[in-house]
Parts: structure tokens; C-alpha cells; sequence
């Protein structure tokens, strides 16, 4: 094929084609990628309901935070629960339901856990929740 005027106006529109394609395929995949949340929502083999009568078990009292959090590499159910010996804090396994921390929060820890919480809200959302949970 003879190198003609035309030819290179073909191909210059085919190359506008494949790059314009490369450009929307970027954008909706940066997109996507941008609009996905920081944490998936995981089903766990133990729900909020079911890991708060746990938590209570464990600690009667009435219960001033909960929330589902991932620390140490894992996923735990976190409670703060006011007892007659002052604030415990209890954590669940969200998949086993096993008790990985009780321990009695003195007024220092709380003032510290709020600060991080606090800190945390500006970053990402530090919980995660199943819809069903609720």
C-alpha cells in the first residue's frame, strides 16, 4: 500500500482510537480502584449479636463501645464494658469467639484509645460491620 495523505490519516485515527481506549480502560480501573472501600466487609463465623452475649459472658456489665476491628493480623470484635470494677475492654476473635484480650481499661487508656480513634476517623474508617450484624 502506497503511502498516501489519506493513509496517514487512517492510521493516525486508528492510533487515536487504541490510545483513547487505553485512557478510558486506565481511568475506569484508577476509578473502581479509588471508589473501592479500604476494608471489604468479611463474613465472619461470628456475628456482632452472637459475639456480644460472648463479651458479656465474660464480663457482665452494660456495654459503652463495640465495634469490629483488625488488629494483629486478625479481625476481633472489641467491647468496652462498664462493670462494677471499672471499664473492661474484651476482644473476640470474629471467627472463633475466642476471648484474645480482657483487661480492666484505667482512665489513662481510655483517654488514649479516644485519642487514636479520634485520629483514625480523619484517616479511613477503623470498623468494619457486617449489614447483618445490625
Amino acid at each position: 500500500m502506497p503511502f498516501s495523505a489519506s493513509n496517514s490519516k487512517k492510521v493516525k485515527n486508528q492510533m487515536m482510537k487504541i490510545v483513547s481506549s487505553i485512557a478510558l480502560f486506565g481511568f475506569f480501573t484508577a476509578a473502581l480502584a479509588l471508589g473501592a472501600p479500604a476494608t471489604t466487609a468479611k463474613k465472619h463465623a461470628i456475628s456482632m449479636k452472637q459475639a456480644t452475649k460472648l463479651a458479656l459472658a465474660k464480663e457482665p456489665g452494660t456495654i459503652r463501645s463495640k465495634e469490629l476491628e483488625h488488629e494483629n493480623g486478625r479481625d476481633i470484635y472489641s467491647f468496652d464494658i462498664q462493670t462494677n470494677h471499672g471499664i473492661h475492654e474484651v476482644n473476640l476473635d470474629a471467627d472463633t469467639g475466642a476471648v484474645v484480650e480482657d483487661k480492666v481499661e484505667s482512665p489513662a487508656d481510655e483517654a488514649k484509645e479516644a485519642h487514636q480513634d479520634k485520629k483514625h476517623l480523619h484517616k479511613a474508617p477503623a470498623t468494619r460491620t457486617n449489614p447483618s450484624d445490625q
